[in-house]
């Protein structure tokens, strides 16, 4: 006979007091650290325990007691199920607050690091309709609310939005996101009632089955829009039918694009994508430089704030009319070019070879000459044969991914002894982990946290080190 199953407490009337990472918020029972979902500091609420653990818990609320006095009324229909924009509660002067106290926290405590006085985060001009790219799934597993599941007249269960938190069969049917501006929502919208209309199969993630997969929507500041629609298998007759429809719904796309993936992951990276209607690229435009963006490359999603940031960077970069730059995890050369008309020479490297094809592009279009880009795994690419025959840096850019860099390209860093680097993250938490790692060579001498990412948790921050004396 198994092992009954202890019941977790309930805690009444509890004050929370902080915000937390990925978006929870803070509250402390007997000492214990409580992470909460969809609350903000001043709200009195009833706590379920739902996971209890030596040093922290987890909790639901239950019931509402206070509402927060800073507390704003979330403007999202889909808030609280949706998995983004967790902080629509928190008036977004106090996001930046939390965002910069994150970014202090996290070096000081997680990496040790000793900080120069902090630049002030830099907030971001729009809030809503910021984002340059959202992807949206097809599932016929659409998310019910409970009153929903007790409905029996219920009959359409097929969905077109975003992913459930936690739950990776379980999509929210999206009628209007606030993160990307039009025509992301009327397109999404048509295509999801066209394949209501012609009984197009939305695809099941368990089996393996169905029609319609994903889709991508892209837009610029100079107007281009592309958008590419990812089918599980090919039916011709079906797929040129809805693509059709689609242009000539929305003339205005400017790159309508199609993928027939077949795989079991979702990620096109590997896949062919095949131009039905218009360009296979959209463009960019920053400082009067132009960027050509294709199906996979890496951009900033939020393209107003990746100018503040890149202006950040070069700064900090503090580049000089002699200086060989190193520009690692380049993507589509954006940092690259955009400092190369301030030095000698920019070298830039990237895992993604479709990317580094248009980083040349790039610098073709832009009547940039003083660049040259390299595609592989930056620890097998970064060696010292590599520094031997491209020159030393004198500063070195680094933007990498989430996971942060390898301990051997931090080595290979070290030994290249920049006078300068700049360090661009994404994640004060990797960020905090490499800098330790250079923390007996090199020193933090600026420091500024960038929010790309309005009502989350999410924050960009750069980082000056200097070579210590």
């Amino acid at each position: 006979m198994g092992r009954k199953r202890r019941e977790l407490p309930l805690y009444e009337k509890v004050t929370i007091i902080d915000v937390a990472a990925e978006g929870k918020a803070i509250a402390k029972i007997d000492d214990m650290v409580v992470f909460v979902q969809h609350v903000i500091p001043g709200d009195i609420v009833d706590l379920q325990i739902t996971k209890k653990r030596k040093k922290h818990m987890e909790a639901n609320v239950v019931k509402f007691h206070e509402y927060s006095p800073i507390r704003i009324k979330p403007f999202c229909d889909h808030f609280g199920v949706c998995g983004g924009c967790k902080w629509q509660p928190l008036p977004y002067a106090e996001q930046l607050k939390y965002k910069q106290k994150q970014v202090k926290d996290t070096l000081t405590r997680v990496g040790h690091i000793e900080l120069p006085e902090l630049m002030p985060i830099l907030g971001s001009e729009k809030t809503e309709y910021y984002r340059n790219k959202l992807e949206f799934t097809f599932s016929n597993k659409r998310w019910l609310t409970k009153d929903e599941i007790n409905d029996d007249t219920i009959q359409q269960t097929s969905a077109l939005g975003f992913h459930v938190p936690r739950m990776f069969d379980k999509i929210v049917d999206i009628n209007k996101c606030y993160l990307q501006d039009d025509p992301s929502n009327p397109v999404r919208n048509f295509i999801r009632e066209y394949a209501f209309a012609n009984d197009l199969p939305f695809f099941d993630i368990k089996s393996h089955e169905g029609f319609l997969r994903t889709m991508i929507v892209r837009t610029s500041t100079t107007g281009d829009i592309m958008l590419i629609v990812v089918f599980y298998h090919e039916d011709i007759e079906k797929r040129e039918a809805l693509l059709a429809a689609i242009a000539d719904k929305f003339p205005e796309i400017t790159s309508l694009m199609y993928v027939i993936n077949g795989k079991k992951n979702d990620t096109i990276q590997d896949q062919d994508i095949i131009v039905y209607k218009g360009n296979d690229h959209i463009f960019e435009e920053m400082e009067g430089l132009r960027f050509k963006i294709g199906p996979k490359s890496f951009y900033q999603t939020n393209s107003d704030q990746a100018y503040n940031l890149y202006k950040i960077t070069r700064d900090f970069a503090e580049i000089k009319e002699s200086d060989t730059v190193y520009d690692l995890y380049t993507g589509t050369g954006t940092i690259a070019n955009f400092v190369a008309r301030g030095c000698k020479k920019v070298v830039g490297i990237e895992y993604v070879p479709e990317a580094i094809e248009d980083a040349k592009v790039n610098s073709e279009i832009n009547n940039i000459n003083n660049t040259i880009f390299f595609a592989g795994d930056m620890k097998k690419v970064l060696n010292e044969e590599f520094i031997a025959n491209h020159g030393r840096a004198d500063v070195i850019i680094c933007d990498p991914p989430r996971a942060g860099m390898d301990e051997d390209v931090v080595n290979t860093i070290m030994a290249a002894a920049p006078e300068r680097i700049v360090y661009v993250s994404c994640n004060p938490a990797t960020q905090a982990r490499d800098l330790q790692l250079m923390d007996k060579m090199y020193e933090v001498t600026k420091c500024q946290a960038v929010d790309m990412f309005p009502h989350t948790h999410h924050v960009e921050n750069v980082v000056q080190l200097t070579k210590r004396s």
